[in-house]
């Protein structure tokens, strides 16, 4: 699918194969977040290639670890609002929640 498209239908497609809608409020949402992290891991990169204090560097995860806890709670309640919601709906609740349990066994440590 072409970033056109998901920008014009926000929609997505998973590896399940199941058409997955979400409002383009959300989707712009998790990718400012994203890029704001991003942009955060190239700080933290230039610390290393710089050799400033170890202490500056581990505060500095520490603060990108917390993002990306955010980012994913954001992902995992749109994903629950939308997704499995819609899924119960469409009676196919059971594979929804499968693939959810699988993502958290690789998600979760």
């Amino acid at each position: 699918m072409t970033q056109s498209k998901v920008k014009a239908t926000s929609e997505h497609h998973h590896d399940h194969g199941h058409n997955h809608v979400h409002s383009e409020t959300s989707l712009k949402q998790i990718i400012n977040r994203l890029s704001r992290i991003e942009g955060h891991i190239r700080g933290v990169k230039t610390m290393v290639s710089e050799s400033r204090p170890c202490p500056e560097v581990l505060i500095q995860l520490a603060a990108v670890r917390g993002a990306i806890d955010r980012v994913s709670r954001l992902i995992l309640d749109e994903h629950l609002n939308e997704c499995v919601a819609r899924a119960a709906q469409e009676g196919n609740i059971e594979e929804e929640l499968q693939e959810l349990k699988s993502a958290l066994d690789r998600f979760l440590p």
